[in-house]
Parts: C-alpha cells; structure tokens; sequence
C-alpha cells in the first residue's frame, strides 16, 4: 500500500468552491497546491488554515486564460515539489478556475465567448496536457462543471455549452489516460451560494428563491455542499469512479 502523502493541485483555490475543495481536501490528509489569478492575500489565508490542519501547502499565481505562462507555472511548481518533497509530482488536479458569463444569445460578443472557450476549456485542456507528465500513475483529474450544462436557464448559453465540451473531454480523458491507471471524472455543482458571478444567486433574493424553489431538497447549494465530494475524488476509496459526471445540485430540476 501506498503510505507516501499525497498531493493535489486545485486551480483557483483562493475562494468560493475552489476554496472548500482545497480545506476539504487537506482534511483527507492531502497536501495541496493552490493557485490564484490575482488575490494573494486571498490565497495566504487558505495557505495557513491548511498548515494549521498540518499539512502542507503553497500557492502559486496562474490565470488559466494566459496559456503562454503554463510552461513558467509548471516549471514553478515541479521545482518547488523537487526541492520540498524530492519529486516534482503530483497526485490530483483539480481543475476549478473559473469566471461567469450572463448574457442573452442576442448579446454575447465575441469577445465575450473567446474568454469562456479561453478560460473554461483551452485552459483546462492545455493545463492538463503540461502537468500530464507530473501526475502519478493511479492519481486523477477533477474537472468542475456546472449544472448548466444539462438544463437550460436564458442567460448562460456560452457558459453551459463550454461546461458540457468540459464534460465530454472529461470522458476522452478518463479513456486516454486508463493506461496509466489516472481518473477522470466532473463534478456539476447546481446554483451555489458565493461571489462567483458577483455574487447573484446568494445576494439576489429573487434569484435565491426560484433556485430554492426548483431543488428537491428546497435550498440553494453552499460551498460546504460541494468540497467534500471534490475531496472524495482525490482519494482511494473513489478509485473505482472514472469517466463519469457527478452533479452536486440538491436536486434541481429534476
């Protein structure tokens, strides 16, 4: 068996839904790797709370839409994991970076698009081409979905459609990679409570309301709802779970 301490590294891990999975994720007794686009302190904060779990942890800075900076990142992180722990791999990625984009189909710009497509798939897809290399054989790749990509809601038809080509991928990964034993599964979290898209679904009463409304078990999705299942995935007892599609709504439109 395996006793080495695993690592994980979770994009965007300085707030919301990234944050969560990071903590929930150091409880299973991983070390973690971090990264933020632009808040430090953000991202130092989550650093301590998991050094006073005692695990190890670090962030680095990376926006997921500056494809150019991968090569430099990767190269960060691998010496950084060479010098502390004798092995420039990892374990898990997670990847969770991410923006929002509400705008009717009548008003989407291409701009607009490019930035989702740059973002939520060429981000992802690329990040995971560099790191490949540095990830253990039997480790595993978390890709954040959304909902979205299987109902409807106006407003979110670039975001909705770049999710479910992130869910695809999500399976050409799973089958590619099953010769080195590394999963690959989605997680689709329904409508959450955070400042994800300026914070409309948990400042927006209105917007709370109708997603309560519409979820089996009547409430709106919290970050602690969603980091334990991320969490799960990077551990062994997920082991068996490859290609699949896990979506963490409560319930919404069913």
């Amino acid at each position: 068996m395996d006793t080495r301490t695993k690592i994980a590294l979770i994009t965007g891990g300085n707030r919301g839904l990234g944050k969560n999975s990071a903590l929930k994720t150091a409880e299973k007794g991983l070390d973690i790797i971090i990264t933020y686009r632009s808040n430090k302190e953000e991202a130092d904060e989550v650093v301590n709370q998991i050094k006073s779990m005692g695990r190890n942890a670090v962030a680095f800075q990376l926006d997921t839409k500056e494809r150019k900076s991968f090569d430099a990142f990767v190269k960060n992180i691998t010496d950084h994991l060479q010098t502390a722990t004798g092995s420039p791999n990892i374990d898990y990625l997670v990847n969770n970076a991410g923006t929002a984009l509400y705008a009717p189909i009548t008003d989407v710009t291409e701009e607009q698009m490019d930035d989702v497509v740059d973002i939520h798939f060429k981000g992802v897809f690329f990040l995971t081409q560099k790191l490949l290399p540095f990830i253990n054989d039997a480790g595993g790749i978390v890709n954040i979905s959304s909902g979205l990509a299987r109902f409807a809601t106006p407003g979110s038809s670039i975001y909705g459609s770049v999710k479910a080509g992130v869910e695809m991928l999500t399976k050409y990964m799973a089958k590619e990679l099953g010769p080195r034993r590394i999963k690959a599964n989605t997680v689709a979290p329904g409508a959450i409570e955070t400042d994800f898209g300026g914070g409309r679904v948990r400042d927006n009463k209105d917007i709370n309301a109708v997603v309560a409304g519409a979820t089996a078990l009547g409430r709106v999705g919290l970050p602690d709802d969603i980091g334990g299942v991320v969490a799960f995935l990077c551990t062994e007892d997920a082991g068996w779970i490859n290609g699949q599609r896990i979506e963490v709504s409560g319930g919404m439109f069913l």
